[in-house]
């Protein structure tokens, strides 16, 4: 009897064992599987945002104003096509230095002047103000046709449509979305090399935020930047195709091991949740979090903090 007990005792055991490993497995096996590049494609990709190092920044200060706390800079340099890239750079009120560095990243149809207001759809100037105030500086660009860069789209807004009087009609623009993203993503590379020439910057702490178009470009831009030290990617949409050169799932092998958190709602129309969660699921074990909010696209405030203690955490 002895014996067939502990013969029972131990078959309960393993069947105990079987079901909590099926439990933890049951999430996993309900996600989507996204199909991504292997390794020799994703480095094959990657090779669109590589450029030269050594074309002239000829980077310069054109303004400097008192604008939402401490004095802010604009500064223009030359993008890896050229072109004068415009941003603004903020250093923390207390003057000390070097400052760890923030890049951030607008969505589409917006512009570097969505951080320096408050509210609105990204609640951009919250963000900035929490991380001047947690002592990091920030830098934002212009995304490519977007902001003072209007005038490389004839001047006409991303979602310009030229004949309304036929519906949407057709939409005016000169470079496509994938065009807009790689370029930017580019762009922010030689920002870095700017922030390497300041004195007042810390080169070796330097992280990123982005929101919608930004989040995506979070992933690209720590997907193919070795000195990005940590990443947050706010509502970045999905793009379900392994062939698209922006795809964020082709870049999630070059993040390695580095600090990178999602933050995304529940019901964002620009991306499903089982998508953001299986996309979530094939980044590496280091340090990586994904924050749920039961909001759309647009979320509320409240995603500010959670992103800016990740930022301090980690960078």
């Amino acid at each position: 009897m002895a014996v067939l007990n502990r013969a029972l005792l131990a078959l309960l055991f393993l069947a105990g064992l079987l079901a909590v490993r099926g439990g933890a497995a049951e999430p996993a096996a309900t996600l989507p599987v996204i199909e991504r590049l292997d390794d020799e494609g994703a480095r094959a990709v990657a090779q669109a945002y590589q450029y030269e190092r050594t074309i002239p920044l000829e980077a310069r200060v054109v303004e400097k104003v008192k604008k939402d706390g401490p004095t802010r800079e604009k500064i223009v340099f030359r993008g890896v096509q050229g072109i004068l890239v415009p941003g603004y750079l903020q250093l923390p009120a207390d003057g000390a230095g070097p400052h760890p560095c923030v890049l951030l990243l607008h969505g589409w149809s917006g512009s570097k002047e969505n951080w320096w207001q408050d509210g609105g759809y990204i609640s951009g100037g919250n963000a900035r103000q929490a991380l001047l105030t947690a002592g990091f500086a920030v830098l934002a660009l212009d995304a490519q046709c977007h902001g003072d860069r209007i005038a490389q789209n004839d001047f006409a807004p991303v979602n310009h449509y030229v004949d309304p009087s036929v519906g949407e009609g057709q939409r005016k623009g000169y470079f496509s979305q994938v065009d807009i993203y790689v370029q930017t993503t580019r762009d922010y590379r030689r920002a870095i090399d700017y922030l390497e020439s300041r004195s007042e910057i810390d080169k070796t702490r330097i992280g990123v935020l982005g929101y919608s178009m930004g989040g995506t470009q979070a992933y690209l831009l720590t997907g193919v930047e070795p000195r990005i030290q940590a990443a947050v990617a706010v509502a970045a949409p999905a793009e379900k195709s392994k062939w698209s050169l922006i795809a964020p799932q082709n870049f999630i092998g070059g993040i390695g091991p580095r600090p990178f958190l999602e933050i995304i709602g529940r019901t964002d129309e620009l991306c499903p949740l089982e998508h953001a969660q299986a996309r979530w699921a094939l980044l590496h074990e280091g340090p990586k979090n994904q924050i749920l909010f039961d909001a759309g696209h647009k979320l509320p405030p409240g995603w500010v903090p959670q992103a800016v203690e990740w930022l301090k955490k980690y960078l």
